[in-house]
């Protein structure tokens, strides 16, 4: 097996043979590459040289970086990306980007290319954050920011944020992070503690979100409802779930689109506590392309 592998590279076995992948030339390989995604052509790169030639091309790397890539270069020192090919910025990109005093964090998708974001709760507005009565800052490995803010109680719950980007053309979503109970490390084992967690099944928490050219999104949801969790099966309880607020859409990198958002429970005739918030992602998920083909046929 190991030698037909062999034979199918480089086209010889000692006899004459036909047309084999070691005939095509580089150029056409490239070609073909415009339509893979990146871990694709890296798995390919292997199979003779000119596949080789063809994965280092930056004519094809510069179809998987988005078009505004020179955005997220700004964010790094030039020194870390001014000599580097295509191929090697990708790989940079791929990696998360610090920004805002570490608070927020870019990077591409290792699949699609596109930009995707995440905000943590330290770059975000919290009512009471100052206040150790009500809320303290807990260190942890679960967290991509190795801390998440913890609430132990309150009777006027917001979190609220904003940030200002050239992402590139897509529909975008905008999702919390949220983990109802504290947890800790007991003899290496995990373990949750819910003596603060009260008050989310009372009212249900109101989500939002607008971008700087009017679009608008919301949602509610309650956080803590142990009998409807229980007959659905699901256990919110010490996990950690994503809440999904709403999608926008983003045209053209010029202008910036500034998103805010907001997590709130305002209602003060009840206390609410026992929970922790991580981050806020802002992920891709669609083209805009074939968002307006779908308008089109519509």
């Amino acid at each position: 097996m190991g030698s037909s592998l062999s034979n199918l590279n480089d086209g010889t076995n000692g006899m004459s043979m036909g047309t084999s992948l070691g005939d095509i030339p580089e150029s056409c390989v490239a070609c073909v590459f415009m339509y893979l995604t990146p871990p694709e052509i890296c798995n390919l790169a292997g199979l003779n040289r000119a596949f080789r030639g063809a994965a280092s091309s930056d004519s094809v790397w510069d179809k998987k970086l988005p078009a505004n890539y020179q955005d997220l270069l700004d964010l790094l020192p030039p020194e870390r990306y001014h000599t580097l090919s295509k191929k090697d910025i990708f790989a940079v990109l791929s990696r998360p980007i610090p920004f805002d005093d570490d608070s927020k964090e870019l990077w591409i998708d290792r699949v699609t290319g596109r930009v995707c974001m995440a905000i943590s709760a330290r770059g975000m507005a919290i009512t009471g954050i100052e206040d150790r009565r009500y809320w303290n800052w807990n260190p942890t490995e679960e967290s991509r920011f190795h801390v998440v803010a913890y609430l132990q109680q309150i009777w006027w719950f917001e979190v609220d944020g904003t940030v200002r980007f050239h992402l590139p053309p897509g529909i975008y979503s905008l999702s919390f992070r949220i983990h109802l109970g504290r947890f800790t490390k007991r003899l290496g084992r995990r373990v949750c503690h819910f003596e603060h967690t009260h008050g989310w099944d009372v009212k249900p928490v109101r989500f939002s979100l607008s971008t700087s050219d009017g679009q608008n999104a919301s949602c509610e949801y309650y956080l803590d409802d142990v009998e409807r969790d229980e007959a659905l099966g699901q256990h919110k309880r010490g996990c950690w779930i994503e809440y999904r607020v709403g999608e926008f859409i983003v045209n053209g990198s010029e202008p910036s689109t500034e998103i805010q958002w907001s997590m709130k429970q305002i209602d003060c005739t009840h206390s609410k506590g026992g929970l922790c918030v991580d981050s806020v992602f802002i992920n891709p998920i669609g083209d805009l392309k074939e968002h307006r083909k779908k308008d089109f046929v519509i």
